[in-house]
Formats: C-alpha cells, structure tokens, sequence
C-alpha cells in the first residue's frame, strides 16, 4: 500500500516539477553559490567549494547511503529538514525515486529544487563497480582537462625596459612575459577514485629550468590521487591533500565559509576527512600521503604525512648565540617574478605529520574525535621584534592536541572543539544550531583563543583569518514564515585581549547583518541587506606618542534583485552603498550594477555595466562577478569609474567547451593605476581571459 501512495506522490511531483534529469551544462554553480552564500566583503576564493559541488553534481550522492555529513556539506538542508530526511529513510527504508523527497515532513519544493542536481536513487544492483580501478579510471565520464590564458592588455611598469639610472643599478623588473598559464585535469568518481594535477604560471614569471633556484619549467604543479573504500582502508590519498575534522580548530579544509548572509548552516563544520587539493594557492596544504582506516564499523583512525617547501626570506642574526639563520615568515603569495621573489622560493621545507582518531555511534548521531599534529621547519621561525609579537610562535617544532564533538538530539545540534598548542595556549569553539519551529532557526557559537595559541591549519570560526588572540560569540537567526519570504541575522561581538599589528593596546569590535529575501515566484528574488561592523584601529596622529585605539565604523547597504524573464534570459540589478566613520571624519561610497545573462542553444553569455564612486579605499565595493569555469572575481570598485564586462561559452561539441571574458575599469580620478611595478599608466586597465574544457 506504501508504494501505491509513493508511486502516486511521484506521478504528482513530476507534474508539478519540470523534469530534473539535467545533463551536466544544466547547473549554474556560480549562481548557486551566490545565492546562497551573497558574501560580497572580501576577496574569497571559493575553488573549493565549486570543486565538491561539481563533483557530487557530476556524481550525485546516492540518498539511500548518503551520510549526515555529506548532506550537511552541500550547505542546503537546515537541520531540520535533515533530520527528518533521515528518520524517513530510518522508518520506510529505502526511497524508489528522487521524487520521493515530497514525500519528506519539512522539505518545501524550493528546497528539493537546490538538492536534486546534487543527489540521486540508484538501483541496488547498479552500487556495485567491480571492475579493476584502471578500468574504472578510463572509463569515467566525470573528466575534464581545462586550458586557460589571461592577461592585462595595458603594460604593466615591471614589463617595460629602463635605462641603468646614476647609480649604475639596474631597476627591478619582472622576469617573464605578461600571461598568465593554467592546466588543469581531473577524473574522479564518488566514493571510490579521484585522480588529477594543476600547472600555473602566474603572469610575470618565466618558464625556465633552473635547478638552483627551484624552477622547473613552469612555477607551480599539483598533483594527486585518491582511493576510497578498498575493504576497510575507506580512504588513501597521495600528492597534494588537505584535512578537515572538528570544528577545523586545527585541520581545516578551504571552503569553510563562516559569517555571511547564510547565518545557520555556515558556522558549523563537517568532519569532511581527507580532500584532495587542487587550487593554484601555494601553501596552507599537505603534499605527501594520508589514509583513513577503518578500525571497527565505529571507529576510524586517520593518519597522515607532509613535507613542502614553501617561500621564505632567510635572515641572519649575528647578535643571536641560539640563531645564525632564521625566518619571520612563510610567505604565502606563490609570486616568483623578481629577483627577491625568486630568491625565497622553496627556501624553508616544512613538514608536518599527525593523526585523528574519529568515533560514531550507530546512528550517526554522535562523533567524538581526538586530533593530533606536529609540525618542524627546517628553520627558525622568529617573528619582527614588536609587541604585538610578543606571544607568537618562535622556534623550529609545534604540536597541537585536541578533542571535538557533534551531538544531535531530534532538532538540536551541539557541536565543539578545544585544544592546546606546545606553548600552552588554548583555543576553543562550540556552538549551538537548534530548529526551534520548522520555519524558525538559531544558531551561537563562542569562540576562545588564546594570544599564545598556535595552530597554522586552523580554520575556524572567528573575525581574524588565524585563530590566534581572539574571544566572542556569535547569534544568527533564520526565519521563514512562507515559501516567499524570509528573513535572517546574525551579530556577532569580538575582544581582542592582546595588541594586534598596528594597534598598541586590546580592542573590541562588533557586527551585525540584517537580511530579508522576496521570492514572490521562481525566477525573481528580491533581497536587502545591511551590514555594520565596529573595529578598533590606530590614530593617524603622527605625534601622538602613544597612539590608543579609535572604533572604525562602517555600514554597508544592498539592494538586490534576480529576475528570469525568460529560460534565455536572467537580470540581476544591484546597489550598493557604505559609509565609514573614523577619528571624526565621515566617507562614503557607492556602486549601481546591471547584469544581463543569455542562453541560446549552446551559446551563454554574462555581462555586467557597473558604476562606482568612492571616497577612498575604506568605502570599497566588493562585487561578484561571473567568469570562466573554475575561476572567480570578486574585485573591488574602488574610487570613480565605471567597469563593464562580457563572459561567453559556446559548447563547440559534447566534449568542448570554449570560455571567453573581457573586463575593463576606466578610472575618471586618476591617471596611473596601482604602483610599484604593477603601474600602469593611464586611467584604463583590460583583462581578458581564454579557457577551453575538454571532456575524454
């Protein structure tokens, strides 16, 4: 009687649903995203969030095996409408179809329409794959090898030739041509294989072989290879990796999102375990091996191993009876186009090793994890000799351990993280997401870490980018009183009990977000948003011989709306407005924005036209823009100016996608752009960009 009524629901669910059997092209990943996350205040790559999106859409999850925290890292069920996805599958058994989630309390069809391009049902008879892995490799169509090229038409100061000056020295000027080069290939299968490497050389590097210097050929390469569930190794990866468990206090992976418009989902972690690495960004990342062992149905034990070069200026200190060569910093820019930037390549080896041991209970409902890492430079670590680097890490060898936990009881999630650095330090977070009604969400965490905490992978939640010398707590809201509204906030206070780089004494801050979306119908979303943030930074008074901190206030405004006016065209209108307040002084910025995107056939095309005035940088405007498969701008428009772009694709064949995108800023207050020898001269600055995928 059971199927009856399920067959039913799914003959009425294909009526009132068009049919979601989308070929790979279907999905806007980028609009996706946008839309759930709408993080527009800083520079933030989101590689690797696109990377596990587009491999779960390419080989969506099987619902009838699929984990609570694989569900949690797709970011769109809230925990209510995942808990009572799991006890439906609990309490029926296995789902017949994908259609079957109308059949689940609490799933609204705005919510099924995000999970199905990520999701699945598969026949019992089709899980198994048993044919040997080099097969299995061959013969996946999940694969693609990207070719790009881009460059900044306008010459830039460091690739123009300049006669000796007075002093005979010769001006510092790039070592390579203005293009920058990046492949990329990757063949992968869910739960069972991922095999790929990345080669990039950035614009103003050379391709040179030079063993002296560390180049060989181009400037970067990246490689890995993954194994899942082999027997109880669940997972063996080898070449470049990154870890994710706990609250990611001490590994964590680079897509965790934090503070945004999505105020409940965002501020947990998933214990995600072993990823593969495959951005362009050259450190923060493991290279070496990495398997997870399945010591019982309950347990798993996760051991790992690395040793990566990465940049550094090796100093000398002839005062020093402990040091005669030391390092102050990792640096972290991956650019080799200098003589100085070449110099510091690979000059440090860092080599980290370490473990997790994670248990479950049988209903997934419980985890509780104990991690622990080592990490050894082949150099000293010494920081400049300041104050406010009174408490960071000095020497050659750190460890960190620590313990983390997820509970969840029907619609309350409890999740946490604590753990202590060599030095003595500790950091802290845990938090709270509970479904009070299923239209009404909360979530809090509170974070604690202390100035002489040290964990150089961590990851977690909190206003700085380090887990280092911070407290506070955070409160989001989410509410959803119909299918057309909804409503969200979050405010979250921070202390800093330590003095941070230019500012000489403790500070506070605060921020809060106010959001409310309109979704009269499919196709159109109206949103505004505000945002005010209060952080301490130092007086400009040059006299002053001590210089106390002053609150910075800023305030940003958006008004936004997407409209589909037909399945060929979209818009998307926006404005945004901030002004800053600081030591009595008042600036402000705007920027207006109209997008137009296009769908013919196999021809799409995205452009934008937008206009911007501010006051200085402080009043910056942080815009996303769209832009080639697997690459991402979010520039900052800042000072007065206009700035359009046009993206196209043409899908030349079933196994050739062809990308091209033009952008250009043309600056009416000034006549040289940036300095140093990014300079250009003129008020102009045009980038264009070529990329083709090819699918085996």
């Amino acid at each position: 009687m059971r199927r009856v009524a399920i067959l039913a629901l799914i003959l009425l669910f294909t009526q009132n649903v068009s049919a979601q059997e989308y070929p790979l092209e279907e999905l806007d990943i980028q609009q996706f995203v946008e839309e759930i996350f709408a993080f527009q205040d800083e520079d933030v790559s989101y590689e690797e969030l696109y990377e596990v999106l587009l491999l779960y859409y390419s080989n969506p999850i099987d619902l009838n095996k699929a984990t609570r925290e694989e569900l949690k890292s797709l970011y769109v069920l809230s925990d209510y409408q995942l808990n009572n996805f799991l006890d439906y599958r609990s309490k029926y058994g296995r789902l017949l179809s994908i259609y079957e989630l109308q059949a689940v309390p609490g799933l609204d069809i705005a919510t099924i329409y995000k999970l199905i391009p990520f999701v699945t049902v598969r026949d019992e008879g089709l899980n198994a794959d048993n044919r040997p892995l080099l097969e299995r490799i061959l013969s996946e169509r999940n694969n693609y090898l990207l070719l790009r090229y881009e460059q900044t038409l306008e010459t830039k100061k460091g690739y123009t030739t300049t006669p000796v000056d007075t002093t005979k020295a010769i001006p510092s000027r790039y070592a390579g041509g203005r293009g920058k080069h990046y492949a990329r290939f990757r063949v992968s299968h869910v739960r069972d294989f991922s095999l790929g490497f990345t080669i990039e050389k950035d614009a103003g590097e050379a391709y040179t072989w030079d063993p002296s210097t560390n180049r060989y050929g181009a400037d970067f390469y990246s490689f890995h290879f993954q194994l899942q569930n082999q027997g109880r190794l669940k997972d063996l990866l080898v070449g470049d990796y990154q870890i994710q468990y706990g609250q990611s206090l001490l590994l964590g992976a680079g897509f965790n999102v934090g503070k945004g418009a999505e105020t409940i989902t965002t501020v947990r972690r998933s214990n995600l375990g072993i990823r593969p690495y495959t951005s362009v960004i050259e450190s923060g990342f493991f290279r070496g091996a990495a398997a997870t062992y399945e010591i019982n149905k309950q347990i798993n034990l996760t051991n790992f191993y690395s040793r990566l070069a990465q940049d550094a200026i090796i100093r000398s200190d002839t005062l020093s009876d402990s040091f005669s060569q030391f390092i102050s910093s990792v640096q972290s820019s991956g650019f080799h186009r200098t003589a100085s930037e070449i110099s510091a390549k690979n000059d440090v080896v860092e080599q980290n090793f370490g473990g997790t041991l994670l248990y479950k209970d049988k209903t997934d409902n419980l985890q509780v994890g104990m991690t622990f890492i080592a990490t050894h430079f082949d150099k000293p670590l010494l920081k400049k000799d300041v104050a406010y680097n009174t408490f960071e890490f000095k020497g050659t060898f750190n460890q960190n351990i620590g313990l983390f936990y997820n509970y969840n009881w029907q619609n309350v999630s409890l999740f946490g993280e604590v753990a202590r650095s060599k030095s003595g330090g500790i950091g802290a977070v845990g938090g709270m997401i509970v479904s009070l009604t299923p239209n009404l969400e909360s979530s809090v965490v509170l974070r604690n870490y202390d100035k002489d905490f040290h964990s150089f992978y961590g990851q977690s939640f909190g206003e700085s980018t380090r887990n280092i010398n911070e407290r506070g707590w955070y409160w989001g809201l989410k509410y959803k009183p119909s299918r057309k509204y909804q409503f969200s906030a979050y405010f979250d206070q921070f202390t800093f009990p330590w003095l941070r780089s230019n500012i000489n004494a403790p500070s506070t801050g605060y921020e809060y977000l106010f959001r409310a979306n309109y979704k009269p119908r499919k196709g159109v979303l109206l949103y505004a948003q505000f945002r005010q943030q209060s952080k301490m930074d130092a007086v400009s008074d040059q006299e002053a011989v001590i210089k106390f901190p002053s609150n910075r206030i800023k305030r940003n405004y958006v008004l936004n709306l997407d409209l589909k006016v037909s399945d060929a065209v979209s818009l998307k209108s926006r404005a945004q407005f901030s002004n800053a307040e600081f030591e009595n002084m008042q600036t402000a910025g705007y920027t207006i924005v109209q997008d137009l995107n296009i769908r013919v056939g196999k021809f799409r095309a995205s452009g934008r036209v937008a206009l911007f005035d501010t006051d200085d940088y402080e009043n910056r405007q942080y815009v996303y823009e769209r832009d080639v498969l697997y690459a991402f701008s979010i520039p900052a428009y800042s000072g007065v100016g206009m700035r359009h772009y046009i993206l196209a694709q043409y899908g030349l064949t079933k196994k050739i996608d062809l990308y091209a995108r033009y952008a250009r800023t043309s600056y009416r207050d000034r006549s040289v752009i940036s300095s140093g020898l990014e300079e250009i001269e003129g008020s102009e600055k045009t980038d264009v960009k070529f990329q083709v995928r090819i699918k085996f």
